[in-house]
C-alpha cells in the first residue's frame, strides 16, 4: 500500500486479533499504516462511510453487477470526490457474496484463465499501482529528451552519407540509386535524432573514411 501512496487500511475481525505482533516486520518499514490501521467487526461498518466500493474479486456467477477491470476502477475512483473503499478478503477463501453484495461493482484483473490464481498481497500490489497512476506518484523523475534537430542539420547528414557511399561505388547498379537513397533518407528521417546524435553521428563517419590518426 505504502510503495503506492495508500495509508489508509481497515480491517474486519483479524483472525489474529490486533494489533499483530508479526505485522511489523512483515510491513518492511512501512509503520504508518500498521499505526493508521483501523479494526471493525463486521464489512457493514468498514464501508459505512464510503460512497463507492469496488469488490476484488473474480467475476461472480451468483450476482447481476458491473464488473470493471482495475483501469476502469481507477478512473472512477479519480473521477469522485467521495470516499472509496476497495474490498479484498481473506488470503484462503476471498470474499464472500455477502460481502460483495455491498459493493457497487467488482473489479477483476485480467488474468491468464488456465492459472487464475493471485494471492492477496499481489492482488492489493495491482490495484494500488493502477490507483497510483492517476495520483502524484503518476510523473516519475526522469531526463528531459532533448529536441529533434532542425531539418537543415539532418539533411546535411544524410548528404554526407550519400557523398561517402557514392564514392565507396555503394549505389549499384545505378538504375536503383534513387530507391536506395530513399531507403537512407527514411532510415534517418523517422527516427528523431537530436542535434548532439546528429553531429555524432556525422562525426563517426569522418572517423570512417579519413585515414586513421596517429596516436
Amino acid at each position: 500500500m505504502l510503495n503506492f501512496g495508500l495509508t489508509e487500511m481497515r480491517l474486519v475481525a483479524p483472525r489474529d486479533g490486533w494489533p499483530n505482533p508479526d505485522a511489523g516486520p512483515s510491513a518492511s518499514g512501512a509503520d504508518i499504516v500498521l499505526e493508521q490501521a483501523k479494526v471493525f467487526d463486521t464489512v457493514q461498518e468498514v464501508v459505512a462511510d464510503c460512497s463507492t466500493v469496488f469488490a476484488s474479486t473474480v467475476r461472480r456467477r451468483d450476482l447481476i453487477m458491473p464488473v470493471v477491470t482495475p483501469e476502469q476502477m481507477a478512473d472512477q475512483i479519480a473521477a469522485s470526490p467521495a470516499r472509496t473503499a476497495i474490498l479484498f478478503g481473506p488470503e484462503r477463501s476471498g470474499l464472500e457474496t455477502e460481502d460483495v453484495a455491498l459493493s457497487q461493482a467488482i473489479v477483476t484483473v485480467p488474468i491468464n484463465p488456465k492459472f487464475g490464481s493471485l494471492n492477496l498481497a499481489q492482488a492489493v500490489i495491482l490495484l494500488a499501482y493502477e490507483w497510483s497512476k492517476r495520483s502524484e506518484l503518476a510523473v516519475p523523475p526522469s531526463k528531459e529528451l532533448e529536441p529533434p534537430a532542425p531539418h537543415g542539420e539532418l539533411e546535411g547528414m544524410i548528404v554526407q552519407f550519400e557523398e561517402e557511399l557514392a564514392a565507396k561505388g555503394y549505389f549499384y547498379p545505378v538504375s536503383r540509386m534513387q530507391v536506395t537513397k530513399n531507403t537512407i533518407r527514411t532510415i534517418f528521417t523517422k527516427t528523431g535524432w537530436s542535434s548532439r546524435e546528429v553531429k555524432a553521428m556525422r562525426g563517426i563517419v569522418r572517423a570512417l573514411v579519413n585515414p586513421a590518426r596517429t596516436r
